[in-house]
């Protein structure tokens, strides 16, 4: 794996998969904080779609001691979906991020032609007093609060009552990625909005989500600002690099195109670091 550039050092990763998981990962949660501490990152955030990365993450703390990890809940059907008592345990335990439905979400379903799936809407188009009770829990800490793999449609609901709730921080996963692709018109229109981040991941321009070229990526940065820019990887996958590597041929990508070493810091590093407070 190859060093982190110096305006990468102390970088962070609020996206990566590990095993344990159904889905065969590179590295398991001991193996992925060991590489990602090798290669100078400060912190990694393991996300899993099946269960609560927060006991995972606070054990590999205790082995892995220079680097930061931290977990969060993906509130999909295999821990009841839109569930509140989940929810507050992951938090009173410590989740740094609460993600909205991914594969389980009834815009990933039908995208993927599949059947059922959790909507955070009702049949007026008003959120479900489960996700508004969801919301609230998440504005009484400093938790992330995370789109998922929701429509824009229901996701910008989502995001508004957040803001009137007073949750402080809301991530949009991938707003690239087809299913859950905002026009840079709407990214801009919810970057003013204050509590609004965007999680670009590297793993979107591969051919596992549909090899997004990298010029729409580069023009949202520029169209939504640097400041409310999140790039993470979304990495742990066999077929593809290293998560730390990953991290690295994102930034260099970005180089390339003409973005400065400090604005590439700022998304690797600043950002991602203020929204884990």
């Amino acid at each position: 794996m190859s060093v982190m550039p110096d305006f990468l050092e102390n970088a962070i990763d609020l996206h990566v998969h590990s095993a344990p998981d159904v889905d065969h990962r590179r590295y398991n949660d001991l193996e992925l904080a060991q590489e990602a501490e090798r290669a100078g990152m400060a912190a990694i955030l393991i996300k899993s779609h099946q269960n609560s990365t927060v006991e995972r993450a606070w054990l590999v703390s205790k082995v892995v001691t220079g680097i930061k990890v931290f977990g969060g809940l993906v509130l999909n059907e295999t821990v009841g979906g839109l569930n509140v008592a989940a929810v507050k345990l992951a938090l009173a335990m410590g989740a740094k991020e609460i993600w909205m439905p991914t594969r389980s979400a009834l815009n990933h379903r039908l995208y993927h032609g599949e059947s059922g799936g959790i909507t955070v809407l009702d049949s007026d188009g008003a959120l479900l007093p489960a996700a508004q009770a969801i919301v609230e829990a998440v504005a009484s800490t400093s938790c992330i609060l995370s789109t998922g793999h929701l429509s824009p449609k229901e996701a910008v609901v989502l995001i508004h009552e957040a803001k009137r709730r007073g949750v402080r921080k809301v991530l949009i996963t991938h707003p690239e990625w087809a299913p859950t692709f905002y026009p840079f018109e709407q990214q801009k229109e919810l970057a003013q909005l204050g509590n609004v981040w965007f999680e670009r991941c590297f793993v979107s321009t591969t051919h596992l989500c549909g090899s997004v070229p990298f010029p729409v990526i580069e023009q949202a940065i520029i169209e939504a600002g640097v400041g409310t820019t999140v790039l993470s990887t979304d990495l742990g996958q066999p077929q593809t690099p290293p998560p730390a590597e990953g991290l690295r041929l994102y930034a260099e990508r970005l180089r390339g195109s003409g973005f400065s070493a400090d604005h590439i810091h700022q998304m690797m590093c600043i950002n991602p670091a203020h929204l884990l407070s």
